[in-house]
């Protein structure tokens, strides 16, 4: 899976590992994009056509904090992705190249304004854990990210408001990652975001990669849930919102 021009650095995070790791069959050939700096990448595919997904904040639940259980137990297992995504969950060692790639912001770039980087996370795996899953017909994942995190939802909210639009560099190559804060889930959680980031790159012949990513934070649990697709690509948003409810639910309920 090697690209073209510089493209030679890597495939998007979460795509390359994957494939790389061979953990869904025919991935290589599928999931093509054009490889990327380590500055992941989204496309434009579901621009904001989700019925119960989206971004804000929704009243505080009476959920008690899962801080007790260990996030791996509270992600969503293979069989629990909607159809038609094969999921595998993701090895603690290729957890800090994929997270990374659902921001647009690989570990290590430079990103200008400064202020727009993202929070320090731990990648380790008490404080983040993935499961990815693939369609090989639209060329389109779902992942599931659960993190540790003691800041609210409405901090990002407020960060994305000041960084619509930012340039960020690696490897050598610059990609301009735009975001854009949408209307907010109806979901039974603490708190909401849904934001859609699209990454450009010009030396991209695949054209741009839009993540539509879906958030909640429960207790000290943030939930965020991303369809990542290439160029014009437009698979249906209904199995992300599925994936989604089915992440915050078994979040909410502890197990």
């Amino acid at each position: 899976m090697v690209g073209r021009g510089s493209g030679r650095s890597r495939l998007a995070g979460v795509v390359a590992v994957v494939a790389a790791l061979g953990l869904v069959s025919g991935c290589s050939s599928s999931i093509s994009g054009e490889a990327q700096p380590d500055a992941g990448g989204q496309t434009p595919a579901v621009a904001g056509s989700i019925a119960p997904s989206a971004a804000g904040s929704t009243p505080p639940s009476t959920t008690a904090s899962s801080k007790a259980a260990p996030l791996a137990d509270l992600l969503l297992t293979p069989a629990e992705f909607p159809p038609p995504f094969d999921a595998v969950v993701l090895p603690a060692q290729a957890v800090p190249m994929a997270a990374p790639d659902l921001v647009g912001v690989p570990r290590g770039a430079t990103v200008d304004p400064a202020d727009c980087a993202p929070p320090e996370q731990d990648y380790g795996p008490t404080g983040t854990v993935m499961a990815v899953g693939t369609d090989n017909a639209s060329r389109s994942t779902i992942s599931v990210e659960l993190t540790r995190s003691d800041t609210s939802l409405t901090s990002l909210e407020a960060q994305t408001e000041d960084c619509t639009s930012m340039k960020v560099t690696a490897n050598g190559v610059t990609s301009t990652v735009t975001t854009v804060i949408l209307p907010p889930s109806p979901i039974n959680a603490d708190q909401t975001l849904s934001l859609r980031r699209t990454v450009s790159t010009p030396s991209s012949a695949t054209g741009d990669q839009t993540m539509l990513t879906l958030m909640a934070q429960v207790g000290d649990v943030r939930i965020a849930v991303t369809l990542m697709t290439f160029g014009a690509t437009e698979p249906p948003t209904a199995p992300l919102d599925e994936a989604f409810t089915a992440a915050v639910q078994k979040v909410r309920a502890g197990s």
